[in-house]
Protein backbone atom coordinates (compact mmCIF):
# COMPACT_ATOMS: atom_id res chain seq x y z
CA UNK A 1 0.00 0.00 0.00
CA UNK A 2 1.45 3.31 -1.19
CA UNK A 3 2.50 5.47 2.08
CA UNK A 4 0.39 8.62 2.22
CA UNK A 5 2.96 12.19 3.59
CA UNK A 6 1.09 14.79 5.94
CA UNK A 7 3.25 17.20 3.81
CA UNK A 8 3.69 15.37 0.53
CA UNK A 9 5.33 18.79 -0.90
CA UNK A 10 7.89 20.57 1.28
CA UNK A 11 7.25 23.49 -1.27
CA UNK A 12 4.00 24.20 0.29
CA UNK A 13 5.54 25.23 4.28
CA UNK A 14 9.07 25.64 3.76
CA UNK A 15 11.06 27.49 1.81
CA UNK A 16 15.28 28.67 1.26
CA UNK A 17 14.69 31.76 -1.46
CA UNK A 18 17.52 33.60 -2.44
CA UNK A 19 17.51 37.36 -4.11
CA UNK A 20 19.37 40.45 -4.44
CA UNK A 21 18.93 43.53 -2.87
CA UNK A 22 18.18 46.45 -4.80
CA UNK A 23 18.18 48.94 -1.89
CA UNK A 24 14.28 49.59 -2.59
CA UNK A 25 11.35 48.30 -1.73
CA UNK A 26 10.85 45.09 -2.98
CA UNK A 27 8.37 41.63 -2.58
CA UNK A 28 10.43 38.41 -2.10
CA UNK A 29 8.14 35.52 -3.81
CA UNK A 30 8.61 31.99 -2.46
CA UNK A 31 7.00 30.32 -5.85
CA UNK A 32 9.44 27.48 -6.61
CA UNK A 33 7.66 25.61 -9.43
CA UNK A 34 4.33 26.85 -9.10
CA UNK A 35 3.96 26.48 -5.78
CA UNK A 36 4.11 29.17 -2.80
CA UNK A 37 2.45 29.93 0.74
CA UNK A 38 2.12 32.70 3.46
CA UNK A 39 5.02 32.17 5.81
CA UNK A 40 4.78 33.24 9.54
CA UNK A 41 8.79 32.56 9.87
CA UNK A 42 11.21 34.34 7.96
CA UNK A 43 15.02 34.13 8.67
CA UNK A 44 17.25 36.51 6.24
CA UNK A 45 21.07 36.30 5.98
CA UNK A 46 23.25 38.24 3.37
CA UNK A 47 25.44 35.96 1.69
CA UNK A 48 27.66 38.10 -0.10
CA UNK A 49 28.41 40.21 2.68
CA UNK A 50 28.84 39.66 6.85
CA UNK A 51 25.62 40.80 8.28
CA UNK A 52 23.55 39.68 11.05
CA UNK A 53 20.96 37.74 10.68
CA UNK A 54 17.56 38.88 10.83
CA UNK A 55 14.48 37.06 12.33
CA UNK A 56 10.70 37.77 11.85
CA UNK A 57 7.47 36.19 12.64
CA UNK A 58 3.75 36.68 12.02
CA UNK A 59 3.23 36.50 16.23
CA UNK A 60 5.60 39.14 16.97
CA UNK A 61 4.79 41.21 14.29
CA UNK A 62 6.17 42.64 11.25
CA UNK A 63 9.21 45.35 11.84
CA UNK A 64 10.10 43.30 14.83
CA UNK A 65 13.88 42.02 14.62
CA UNK A 66 15.92 39.64 16.13
CA UNK A 67 19.24 38.87 15.40
CA UNK A 68 20.50 34.80 15.83
CA UNK A 69 24.17 35.61 15.99
CA UNK A 70 24.00 38.51 18.70
CA UNK A 71 22.14 38.30 22.23
CA UNK A 72 20.61 41.86 21.63
CA UNK A 73 16.78 42.47 22.19
CA UNK A 74 13.99 42.59 19.55
CA UNK A 75 14.12 46.18 17.71
CA UNK A 76 11.82 47.25 15.47
CA UNK A 77 13.06 48.37 12.30
CA UNK A 78 10.93 50.70 10.11
CA UNK A 79 12.13 49.50 6.85
CA UNK A 80 13.14 45.86 7.75
CA UNK A 81 10.35 43.44 6.70
CA UNK A 82 7.19 45.19 6.24
CA UNK A 83 4.47 42.51 5.21
CA UNK A 84 4.06 38.40 5.04
CA UNK A 85 2.09 37.68 2.26
CA UNK A 86 0.58 35.31 0.44
CA UNK A 87 3.75 34.07 -1.45
CA UNK A 88 6.33 35.82 0.52
CA UNK A 89 7.64 38.66 2.40
CA UNK A 90 8.07 42.68 1.69
CA UNK A 91 11.30 44.26 2.82
CA UNK A 92 12.04 48.02 2.72
CA UNK A 93 15.45 49.40 2.28
CA UNK A 94 17.40 48.00 5.26
CA UNK A 95 20.62 47.06 4.36
CA UNK A 96 20.90 43.95 6.31
CA UNK A 97 18.49 42.43 4.53
CA UNK A 98 18.76 44.68 1.11
CA UNK A 99 21.28 46.50 -0.11
CA UNK A 100 21.58 47.25 -3.57
CA UNK A 101 23.66 43.95 -5.36
CA UNK A 102 24.45 42.29 -2.74
CA UNK A 103 22.86 38.56 -2.34
CA UNK A 104 20.90 36.97 0.50
CA UNK A 105 18.71 33.98 1.32
CA UNK A 106 15.51 34.31 3.02
CA UNK A 107 14.73 30.96 4.74
CA UNK A 108 10.47 30.62 5.72
CA UNK A 109 8.37 28.61 7.58
CA UNK A 110 4.75 28.46 7.57
CA UNK A 111 2.70 28.08 10.95
CA UNK A 112 -1.00 28.19 10.30
CA UNK A 113 -1.74 31.44 9.52
CA UNK A 114 -3.91 32.48 12.44
CA UNK A 115 -2.74 32.92 16.47
CA UNK A 116 -4.76 32.01 19.07
CA UNK A 117 -4.55 32.40 23.35
CA UNK A 118 -3.14 28.63 24.30
CA UNK A 119 -3.86 28.17 27.73
CA UNK A 120 -2.29 24.43 28.24
CA UNK A 121 0.78 25.52 30.32
CA UNK A 122 0.65 27.66 33.55
CA UNK A 123 1.46 30.71 31.66
CA UNK A 124 -0.61 31.29 28.85
CA UNK A 125 0.97 31.60 25.64
CA UNK A 126 0.11 33.59 22.26
CA UNK A 127 0.34 30.38 19.82
CA UNK A 128 0.53 30.44 15.92
CA UNK A 129 0.75 26.43 14.94
CA UNK A 130 0.58 24.42 11.97
CA UNK A 131 -0.20 20.79 13.29
CA UNK A 132 0.25 19.00 9.78
CA UNK A 133 3.58 20.80 9.59
CA UNK A 134 5.05 20.48 12.75
CA UNK A 135 5.90 23.81 13.68
CA UNK A 136 4.55 26.63 16.22
CA UNK A 137 5.27 30.07 17.22
CA UNK A 138 4.98 30.80 20.45
CA UNK A 139 5.46 34.04 22.67
CA UNK A 140 4.59 34.37 26.81
CA UNK A 141 6.05 36.28 29.24
CA UNK A 142 7.97 34.90 32.46
CA UNK A 143 7.26 34.59 35.72
CA UNK A 144 10.90 33.43 37.62
CA UNK A 145 9.38 30.25 38.78
CA UNK A 146 9.20 26.43 37.27
CA UNK A 147 6.29 26.77 34.71
CA UNK A 148 4.69 25.09 31.61
CA UNK A 149 4.14 26.89 27.93
CA UNK A 150 1.69 25.05 25.31
CA UNK A 151 2.95 24.89 22.02
CA UNK A 152 -0.19 23.69 19.93
CA UNK A 153 1.44 21.20 18.18
CA UNK A 154 -0.53 17.92 19.35
CA UNK A 155 2.50 16.02 19.80
CA UNK A 156 5.90 16.58 21.36
CA UNK A 157 8.32 18.49 19.75
CA UNK A 158 11.64 17.74 18.94
CA UNK A 159 13.38 20.88 19.23
CA UNK A 160 12.66 24.28 19.78
CA UNK A 161 14.53 27.55 20.05
CA UNK A 162 14.09 30.53 22.67
CA UNK A 163 14.82 34.22 22.77
CA UNK A 164 14.25 36.77 25.21
CA UNK A 165 13.02 39.70 23.23
CA UNK A 166 12.59 42.29 25.98
CA UNK A 167 16.26 42.76 27.29
CA UNK A 168 19.69 42.37 26.19
CA UNK A 169 22.81 40.06 26.99
CA UNK A 170 20.84 36.61 26.96
CA UNK A 171 21.56 33.81 24.84
CA UNK A 172 19.08 32.14 22.56
CA UNK A 173 18.38 28.74 24.14
CA UNK A 174 17.97 25.28 22.22
CA UNK A 175 15.77 22.53 23.53
CA UNK A 176 16.88 19.50 21.03
CA UNK A 177 15.59 15.74 22.02
CA UNK A 178 18.80 14.12 21.35
CA UNK A 179 20.20 16.16 23.83
CA UNK A 180 17.88 15.14 26.19
CA UNK A 181 15.80 17.74 29.23
CA UNK A 182 19.26 17.83 31.03
CA UNK A 183 21.03 19.88 28.41
CA UNK A 184 20.42 23.01 26.35
CA UNK A 185 22.90 24.43 23.59
CA UNK A 186 23.06 27.90 22.26
CA UNK A 187 22.63 29.12 18.64
CA UNK A 188 24.07 32.20 19.13
CA UNK A 189 27.27 30.92 20.26
CA UNK A 190 29.89 28.03 19.48
CA UNK A 191 29.28 26.41 22.88
CA UNK A 192 28.93 22.57 23.37
CA UNK A 193 26.75 21.35 24.96
CA UNK A 194 25.58 22.18 28.80
CA UNK A 195 24.01 20.24 31.41
CA UNK A 196 22.16 23.42 31.90
CA UNK A 197 18.55 21.88 31.28
CA UNK A 198 17.29 21.90 34.82
CA UNK A 199 17.75 25.89 34.93
CA UNK A 200 16.39 25.77 31.40
CA UNK A 201 13.88 23.24 31.07
CA UNK A 202 13.19 22.04 34.67
CA UNK A 203 14.61 18.85 33.34
CA UNK A 204 11.58 17.78 31.89
CA UNK A 205 11.08 16.37 28.48
CA UNK A 206 7.99 18.36 26.68
CA UNK A 207 4.57 16.17 26.41
CA UNK A 208 2.14 16.94 23.26
CA UNK A 209 0.58 19.98 25.04
CA UNK A 210 3.61 21.59 26.91
CA UNK A 211 7.22 22.60 27.00
CA UNK A 212 8.63 23.35 30.60
CA UNK A 213 10.56 25.91 31.74
CA UNK A 214 13.32 26.55 34.48
CA UNK A 215 14.39 29.68 36.45
CA UNK A 216 17.19 30.77 33.58
CA UNK A 217 16.63 34.43 33.18
CA UNK A 218 17.24 33.49 29.18
CA UNK A 219 13.88 31.40 29.29
CA UNK A 220 11.70 32.70 32.01
CA UNK A 221 13.03 35.84 33.83
CA UNK A 222 10.23 37.29 35.79
CA UNK A 223 7.64 39.83 33.77
CA UNK A 224 10.23 39.60 30.28
CA UNK A 225 9.10 38.47 27.32
CA UNK A 226 10.13 35.16 25.10
CA UNK A 227 9.59 34.04 21.58
CA UNK A 228 10.15 30.49 20.91
CA UNK A 229 10.33 28.20 17.64
CA UNK A 230 8.79 24.99 17.78
CA UNK A 231 9.68 22.05 15.67
CA UNK A 232 7.92 18.30 15.73
CA UNK A 233 8.86 15.72 13.10
CA UNK A 234 6.79 15.00 10.73
CA UNK A 235 7.54 11.89 8.64
CA UNK A 236 9.07 12.49 4.76
CA UNK A 237 9.29 16.37 5.99
CA UNK A 238 11.11 16.76 8.42
CA UNK A 239 13.56 15.20 11.13
CA UNK A 240 15.30 15.82 14.42
CA UNK A 241 18.24 13.70 15.32
CA UNK A 242 21.85 13.01 16.05
CA UNK A 243 24.92 11.19 14.49
CA UNK A 244 28.38 10.04 15.43
CA UNK A 245 31.58 11.52 13.20
CA UNK A 246 33.94 8.91 11.59
CA UNK A 247 36.33 11.07 11.06
CA UNK A 248 36.99 10.37 6.93
CA UNK A 249 36.53 12.59 3.85
CA UNK A 250 34.26 9.26 3.21
CA UNK A 251 31.98 10.93 6.24
CA UNK A 252 28.51 8.94 7.84
CA UNK A 253 25.54 8.84 6.09
CA UNK A 254 22.43 10.21 7.64
CA UNK A 255 18.58 8.92 6.73
CA UNK A 256 16.18 11.11 7.18
CA UNK A 257 13.63 9.85 4.72
CA UNK A 258 13.10 12.87 2.33
CA UNK A 259 15.51 14.65 0.03
CA UNK A 260 16.31 17.69 2.29
CA UNK A 261 16.17 21.54 1.29
CA UNK A 262 17.46 23.23 4.65
CA UNK A 263 19.83 21.37 6.64
CA UNK A 264 21.03 22.75 10.07
CA UNK A 265 23.83 20.75 12.14
CA UNK A 266 25.86 21.26 15.07
CA UNK A 267 28.60 19.62 17.02
CA UNK A 268 27.00 19.34 20.19
CA UNK A 269 30.18 17.13 22.22
CA UNK A 270 32.85 20.13 21.69
CA UNK A 271 32.92 23.27 20.69
CA UNK A 272 32.25 23.98 16.78
CA UNK A 273 29.77 26.54 14.73
CA UNK A 274 26.32 25.81 13.71
CA UNK A 275 26.14 24.93 9.74
CA UNK A 276 23.77 25.40 7.13
CA UNK A 277 22.97 23.59 3.92
CA UNK A 278 20.08 24.21 1.32
CA UNK A 279 19.28 23.49 -1.66
CA UNK A 280 18.99 27.32 -3.24
CA UNK A 281 22.04 27.86 -2.49
CA UNK A 282 23.63 24.53 -3.71
CA UNK A 283 21.44 23.12 -5.77
CA UNK A 284 23.62 20.15 -6.83
CA UNK A 285 26.42 18.18 -5.39
CA UNK A 286 28.60 18.77 -3.72
CA UNK A 287 27.20 20.57 -1.59
CA UNK A 288 30.35 23.35 -0.31
CA UNK A 289 28.41 26.85 0.65
CA UNK A 290 27.96 27.24 4.57
CA UNK A 291 26.20 29.57 6.74
CA UNK A 292 26.21 30.00 10.44
CA UNK A 293 23.35 31.21 12.62
CA UNK A 294 26.14 31.88 15.29
CA UNK A 295 28.23 34.32 12.88
CA UNK A 296 27.70 37.20 10.61
CA UNK A 297 30.07 35.54 8.22
CA UNK A 298 29.39 35.70 3.99
CA UNK A 299 28.48 32.19 2.57
CA UNK A 300 31.59 30.04 2.97
CA UNK A 301 33.09 27.89 0.23
CA UNK A 302 35.54 25.35 1.39
CA UNK A 303 37.21 21.64 0.67
CA UNK A 304 36.15 21.26 4.82
CA UNK A 305 32.65 22.07 4.20
CA UNK A 306 32.03 19.51 1.69
CA UNK A 307 28.47 16.99 1.78
CA UNK A 308 26.31 15.55 -0.47
CA UNK A 309 22.54 16.36 -0.09
CA UNK A 310 20.56 12.82 -1.49
CA UNK A 311 17.24 11.42 -2.60
CA UNK A 312 16.64 10.15 0.86
CA UNK A 313 19.20 12.00 3.34
CA UNK A 314 22.97 13.62 3.24
CA UNK A 315 26.39 12.59 3.59
CA UNK A 316 29.08 13.98 4.82
CA UNK A 317 31.98 14.39 2.59
CA UNK A 318 34.60 15.79 4.59
CA UNK A 319 37.16 15.00 7.95
CA UNK A 320 36.68 18.76 9.04
CA UNK A 321 36.25 17.85 13.08
CA UNK A 322 33.43 20.76 13.27
CA UNK A 323 31.42 18.19 11.17
CA UNK A 324 32.83 15.12 11.09
CA UNK A 325 35.25 14.34 13.95
CA UNK A 326 35.89 10.71 14.65
CA UNK A 327 33.45 9.71 17.54
CA UNK A 328 32.11 13.72 18.04
CA UNK A 329 28.45 14.06 18.61
CA UNK A 330 26.46 16.38 16.35
CA UNK A 331 22.90 16.82 16.24
CA UNK A 332 20.38 18.49 13.48
CA UNK A 333 17.27 19.59 11.60
CA UNK A 334 16.45 18.91 8.31
CA UNK A 335 13.55 19.56 6.57
CA UNK A 336 11.87 18.24 3.05
CA UNK A 337 12.36 19.42 -0.58
CA UNK A 338 10.62 16.04 -1.53
CA UNK A 339 9.28 12.71 0.38
CA UNK A 340 12.11 9.92 -0.49
CA UNK A 341 8.76 8.39 -2.34
CA UNK A 342 8.75 11.44 -5.03
CA UNK A 343 12.72 12.60 -4.52
CA UNK A 344 15.21 12.24 -7.37
CA UNK A 345 18.72 12.14 -6.90
CA UNK A 346 20.64 15.34 -7.67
Amino acid sequence: MPTTYAIPDGRTVMAATTYTGTGATQTINNSANGVSFQPDLVWVKGRSGATDHAWYDAVRGVQKQIESNTTTAETTETTGLTAFGSTGFTIGALAQMNTNAATYVGWQWNAGGSTVTNTSGSISAQVRANTTAGFSVVTYTGTGANATVGHGLGVAPRMFIVKERSVAGDDWYVYHASLGAANTVFLNTTSASTAGGSAAWNSTAPTSTVFSLGTSVGVNQNTQTYVAYCFAAVAGYSAFGSYTGNGSADGPFIYTGFRPRFVLIKMSSAVAFWRIHDTSRNPSNVADLSLYPNANYADTTAVSEYWDILSNGFKLRTSDSEQNANGGTYIYMAFAENPFKYANAR
